[in-house]
């Protein structure tokens, strides 16, 4: 089983990723990292609340990321993508509020779980800041997988640059040059990772737990948005959920071993640079970049993961 502590910024592929992640048998949340990203850091704290509660998984701790990025820029959001307040149509009742806990949370848990796995889904700043402020206790942190770059296609922000990397440019490269066994998962793959409106209406049948009731409405939202993106398109990229599914199915995706630096500068900012030149070296330290998948794996590990019933509550958090 793979014990995670995941960062996230719902958003609607980060919520299907939670309710992913939350589903799986093979995962244990271990924390939830709640940051600015596709929302305002309380709204995406809300957010993964309100989900925990929908999947009566009160054990589960969130814990106060980011409000903001290294560099000090306001941070730019995204309605149109993940509606106002990112859950396309649901709404979060204006009397419910997420609860956190203090980020020095996550020095306990790495203290007393060994082997963690680091799932950041949004901007890096969060995990920046976990290494900048206890940098010795990263030892206990077995691999990361990271959504987010661009290698050699186009990004989704600017013409070259993608949403996570974009946002926080300084924090990915302080995660980039002082953590080992990255595994990156690029708009390479994450933009094939296509759920169609069948694939829903085939998880809402064969689905009993109460979780995925919100998925129909918010999954419609997201696809007539990427439509309006994207003409022709079938349906939308889950992004987040395909780097959790990579990391449960190690088999699933190839990828190529090379050093990694994202552009700071204006008009380069959030740029993925890596040499895939025939003769280039691969990386020094291990940062993998996922240059392919196997899409009706993932869809089919998709749809029997999301099907799978609620897990027991633990009734103690984890990090006690």
């Amino acid at each position: 089983m793979k014990k995670i502590i995941l960062f996230a910024d719902p958003g609607i592929d980060d919520s299907i990723a939670i309710m992913y992640a939350l589903l799986n048998p093979k995962i244990q949340i271990l924390a939830i990292v709640s940051s600015y990203g596709n929302v305002a850091k309380e709204q995406a704290t809300n957010n993964v609340a309100y989900l925990l509660k929908l999947a009566g998984r009160s054990d589960v701790p969130v814990i106060g990321g980011a409000n903001a990025p290294l560099d000090g820029e306001i941070p730019e959001f995204y309605p149109e993508i993940h509606g106002p307040d990112g859950l396309g149509p649901i709404q979060v009742p204006k009397t419910f509020k997420g609860e956190l806990t203090n980020f020095s949370e996550l020095y306990t848990l790495l203290r007393n779980h060994k082997d963690i796995t680091i799932v950041d889904l949004g901007r890096n700043t969060s995990l920046a800041s976990l290494f900048l402020l206890g940098n010795l206790l990263t030892e206990n942190i077995s691999e990361i997988f990271m959504m987010g770059g661009a290698f050699l296609v186009p990004g989704n922000v600017t013409p070259y640059a993608e949403a996570n990397f974009y946002g926080d440019p300084v924090a990915t490269n302080v995660v980039l040059s002082n953590l080992n066994n990255i595994f990156i998962i690029p708009l390479n793959v994450t933009n094939k990772a296509i759920i169609t409106p069948d694939h829903v209406k085939k998880i809402m049948k064969e689905s009993s737990n109460g979780l995925v009731n919100i998925m129909d409405d918010i999954m419609s939202y997201y696809i007539s948005a990427y439509k309006k993106l994207v003409p022709g398109i079938k349906g939308a990229p889950l992004h987040d959920v395909l780097t959790l599914s990579l990391m449960v199915n190690p088999l699933m995706g190839k990828y190529a071993q090379r050093e990694v630096e994202v552009l700071t500068s204006s008009e380069g900012r959030g740029i993925s640079v890596a040499d895939f030149r025939e003769n280039s070296k691969p990386a020094e330290r291990e940062i993998h970049i996922c240059l392919e998948f196997d899409y009706p794996m993932f869809i089919e590990d998709l749809i029997s993961v999301i099907c799978n019933p609620l897990k027991t509550d633990t009734s103690k958090r984890l990090f006690l």
